[in-house]
């Protein structure tokens, strides 16, 4: 069996079989929903944060390469752009701010990742790996700070105490951005020229199954279709960004600054990339209104593996 489609089965084993899996212990109740939330803070602050210090321990550092993380910003503040121009017409801002997290975050490092790799095979999946970096900054950075923004505004919780230092401190730093300190330390061993142990491979690459496991099974747990599909009709707005806006801003954008057919492909693949996980993680860590992040998951997941992925497929190999 080749790489491709050994791959292809990890989609399987990594992404839909955690949301069975999840979504089975609800409806059965062997899990409660104290549990469930123990085991996110567990992805967030443990094993994202460890996947965070390896990765960006190997992470060349060059120029070049520098380029493509620093455009791949645009991927997450085009469509929260536009998220946030349609998100304003919702009065309540839990469910604003679970909008603009479903429009901002793309499967960009799992899914599209894997996509890009059938296709480009490493060279793809490296392109993948180096934006799924970016979007992991700015989820702790932007997306997480603004879900803890909405939930005090909405519940009309004082948003500054004490100090202006106090309350940057307060908004930008807590246990859920722990990853941000994995990220330096993994930057400043690669600096110093402190090799990673080679033993850290398979480490990190079982890691890598762990997080996605730690991850999906929690959204399969929170899927709730009788509640999740009052959200259907706001999903197609969000069709409407993942799968047109962003694609279109990325084919005309990108040529400008890139001349590599496999980059240029690879940013198409990623930027028709379905919404992330971690927009129903932010949500859920951040009380926001989780159904509409979990419809916007599944249903844009749903299009792009029976549709959109295989289009691009025949028009970009």
């Amino acid at each position: 069996m080749d790489d491709s489609a050994l791959r292809l089965i990890y989609v399987l084993t990594d992404l839909i079989a955690p949301l069975a899996v999840g979504y089975l212990l609800k409806e059965r109740k062997l899990v409660s929903e104290k549990n469930i939330n123990r085991l996110i803070k567990v992805n967030v602050r443990l094993v994202y944060t460890t996947l965070s210090l390896l990765s960006f321990w190997v992470l060349p550092l060059s120029w070049d390469l520098a380029l493509i993380p620093l455009y791949g910003s645009l991927f997450i503040l085009f469509p929260g752009a536009v998220g946030v121009a349609l998100g304003r017409r919702f009065k309540n801002l839990l469910v604003r701010g679970s909008y603009i997290a479903s429009a901002m975050l793309a499967n960009i490092g799992t899914l599209g990742g894997v996509c890009a790799f059938i296709l480009y095979n490493e060279t793809g999946f490296a392109y993948a790996q180096l934006l799924g970096t970016c979007q992991n900054v700015m989820l702790v950075l932007l997306v997480f700070p603004m879900a803890h923004y909405f939930y005090l505004k909405q519940h009309r919780l004082p948003i500054r105490q004490g100090s202006r230092l106090h309350s940057f401190v307060k908004m930008f730093f807590s246990w859920n951005q722990l990853s941000l300190l994995g990220m330096v330390a993994g930057l400043a061993l690669q600096g110093l020229g402190v090799e990673r142990p080679p033993e850290l491979a398979p480490f990190f690459q079982s890691l890598v199954h762990i997080g996605a496991w730690t991850a999906m099974l929690p959204v399969g747990f929170l899927i709730d279709f009788g509640r999740a599909k009052h959200y259907l009709k706001y999903t197609l707005d969000l069709c409407a960004i993942r799968f047109f806006l962003v694609p279109a801003f990325v084919f005309f954008s990108s040529r400008l600054v890139f001349r590599d057919p496999v980059l240029l492909n690879t940013f198409i693949i990623l930027a028709t990339a379905p919404t992330a996980i971690n927009a129903v993680l932010a949500s859920k860590l951040y009380q926001l209104r989780t159904d509409l992040a979990v419809c916007s998951f599944v249903f844009t997941t749903f299009l792009y593996l029976v549709a959109v992925f295989p289009l691009l497929f025949f028009l970009l190999r």
